[in-house]
């Protein structure tokens, strides 16, 4: 592929991405043309099995294409500066998916009428929001999203190595960015059946996948220096890590990219 080629591929993966990724903050938040809780209702069993598909569907690519063995796969067959933006293209083609084929379930769960408690109810969510994008440029904005990676290859130089650091939130926690979609997805004044599914199934998807995949897969790059952060700072929920737990000092201190 020409490196032209390759970095119009990565610009247009990312011009994909941050449209579908705004709509789909509108769709959670309920504000969208096509919402999480607008249009036809199917009959219950027909939504309820159709929205688990497009979650598990979502859920393995986005997992699944992240994961090291597969790409070493793939990238036998692109250039690896493209692999990054791939993953942004295809998981932004699963979310389309997902916000164009999800059938509502309106049914109330819980209803907040109080004008001060939605207000704040909506800033918490817009909160959330905020520090999943803050999080993103903790890390590396452009190298999460494969721009960095088609750019340097475009330019003919190669990627650095990562190096390993710890950062302003992700002092707090190490996955600030997880912590930001746990709050927008559960803070809203009116949960609907359809928004519960919606959270339920995302926030165990994140637990497991960040758990027992991401964090393997960074433990397995970056050694004993990942297991001493993991001592000492918690995974997602800010609480305090105890005294026995946080005796080791730190080994290294950007995070890396997933």
């Amino acid at each position: 592929m020409s490196r032209l080629l390759v970095l119009l591929y990565g610009a247009i993966a990312y011009l994909i991405f941050l449209p579908t990724f705004l709509y789909a903050i509108a769709f959670v938040a309920g504000i969208a043309p096509k919402h999480i809780d607008a249009g036809p209702a199917a009959p219950l069993a027909t939504a309820l099995a159709i929205d688990l598909a497009l979650l598990g569907l979502f859920a393995v690519q986005h997992s699944g294409m992240a994961r090291p063995a597969f790409k070493r796969w793939w990238t036998r067959f692109v250039p690896v500066a493209v692999e990054r933006s791939t993953y942004v293209l295809v998981s932004s083609l699963a979310l389309i998916l997902l916000l164009w084929q999800w059938q509502p379930l309106p049914q109330t769960v819980w209803q907040v009428d109080a004008t001060p408690a939605r207000v704040a109810l909506h800033a918490l969510s817009a909160l959330g929001w905020v520090l999943v994008f803050t999080s993103t440029f903790l890390i590396n904005h452009f190298d999460l999203f494969g721009l960095r990676q088609v750019w340097l290859y475009a330019n003919n130089r190669s990627a650095p190595e990562t190096p390993f650091v710890v950062r302003a939130l992700y002092r707090i926690v190490r996955h600030p960015l997880m912590l930001g979609f746990l709050i927008a997805f559960w803070a809203t004044p009116g949960m609907s059946v359809g928004h519960l599914l919606f959270a339920v199934i995302t926030t165990g998807y994140i637990l497991v996948a960040v758990k027992f995949l991401e964090e393997r897969d960074l433990v397995a790059q970056f050694g004993e220096t990942y297991r001493d952060y993991q001592r000492r700072v918690p995974m997602i929920l800010p609480i305090p890590k105890r005294a026995a737990e946080t005796r080791h000092p730190a080994a290294g201190a950007p995070y890396p990219r997933a």
